[in-house]
């Protein structure tokens, strides 16, 4: 099992900067994807970002893309997004998300083994 707590979120105006946290702790064994996802009020979850292992392969969603970045610090068990020129929209619950096996399906949240809580993001106009 692997257990995972967001921290960061909060409320920040339009074009402000946060960076979410995620603090893994239990079986945090090597070849663990992280993601990160969010959910908005009347919305369907969707995908943000993932990282590999190494840190090497990232993937971003295109409304994210150029303002958001996910890195991780394994020695910590940590993975971050630093998220700059917010917007409202994007307005939701961050979760980060880990799973094992191979590159197929990273941006599916349903293809993810375990979750967090989530962390409330909230951008003002």
């Amino acid at each position: 099992q692997v257990q995972l707590i967001e921290s960061g979120g909060g409320l920040v105006q339009a074009g402000g900067s946060l960076r979410l946290s995620c603090a893994a702790s239990g079986r945090t064994s090597s070849g663990y994807f992280m993601g990160w996802f969010r959910q908005a009020p009347g919305k369907e979850r969707e995908f943000v970002a993932y990282i590999s292992w190494s840190g090497g392969v990232k993937d971003y969603a295109d409304s994210v893309k150029g303002r958001f970045i996910i890195s991780r610090d394994n020695a910590q068990n940590m993975v971050y997004l630093q998220m700059s020129g917010l917007k409202p929209e994007d307005t939701a619950v961050y979760y980060c998300a880990a799973r094992g096996g191979g590159y197929s399906g990273l941006g599916v949240g349903s293809s993810y083994d375990y979750w967090g809580r989530g962390t409330q993001v909230t951008v003002s106009s």
